[in-house]
């Protein structure tokens, strides 16, 4: 059998939004919206996934699950990508702060919705892996260090959004301080059995606010000591 094309990708794309269109439909009361974004599911139409997965795995890379990357880290499902994406309600000037960039995927969708991304990852060839691919895609608004991304990246904060694509039982403590007020935040929050998908957002006289959408199952947060 001779190996898919472009076009194939495409097509198979194309169906990937209209599944979580679909999705999202379903389940509207949950998220608390009848639609997703529309820049989102642009974006989502745009963004090659084929191109941010492992090779042996690029003929799955448009299935709705999440995909092994290496390094016990896994790609999350398309759904789960775009419902992110859309929670964060990312506007065009904003600078947004990823933890977690593994291959790129998320980082690339920002990418595609914001003016700047900075995005950290804690495992060096999973940040080399995905810098090579965002670079080869033209994505030149992303900038990728190396570290503890419960730390966040300082040196650029204040942030309007922050993603984290790991989960932890809190939120950091060190990431609410780079939030700036009137910013959100979204991540997985919780024990490894209950964790929840959580918008956080920051008041702008600080007040910290939290509200569960849904559950979910994501890697722990690495930390470095």
């Amino acid at each position: 059998m001779k190996p898919m094309d472009e076009g194939h990708f495409a097509i198979l794309r194309r169906h990937m939004v209209e599944l979580i269109a679909i999705y999202g439909d379903l389940m509207s009361e949950e998220i608390g919206r009848a639609t997703f974004d529309e820049r989102v599911l642009a974006a989502m139409m745009r963004v090659p996934r084929h191109r941010f997965v492992p090779a042996p795995l690029v003929p799955l890379a448009y299935q709705d699950a999440p995909l092994p990357i290496g390094f016990d880290k896994t790609i999350s499902q398309p759904f789960i990508c775009a419902l992110m994406a859309d929670l964060l309600a990312p506007e065009r000037a904003h600078a947004v702060l990823e933890v977690g960039t593994g291959l790129g995927y998320q980082a690339a969708i920002l990418a595609e919705l914001v003016d700047r991304v900075w995005s950290v990852e804690v495992v060096e060839e999973l940040a080399t892996e995905a810098a090579s691919r965002l670079r080869e895609l033209g994505y030149t608004n992303v900038t990728l260090r190396i570290g503890d991304g419960s730390r966040g990246w300082a040196e650029h904060a204040p942030y309007d959004r922050i993603l984290v694509t790991a989960a932890a039982e809190a939120p950091p403590a060190a990431l609410i301080g780079q939030l700036r007020p009137g910013g959100r935040m979204v991540m997985p929050i919780g024990p490894p059995d209950g964790q929840q998908l959580t918008v956080v957002d920051k008041t702008a006289s600080g007040e910290v606010r939290a509200r569960p959408v849904l559950p979910v199952r994501f890697t722990l947060l690495e930390t470095v000591i």
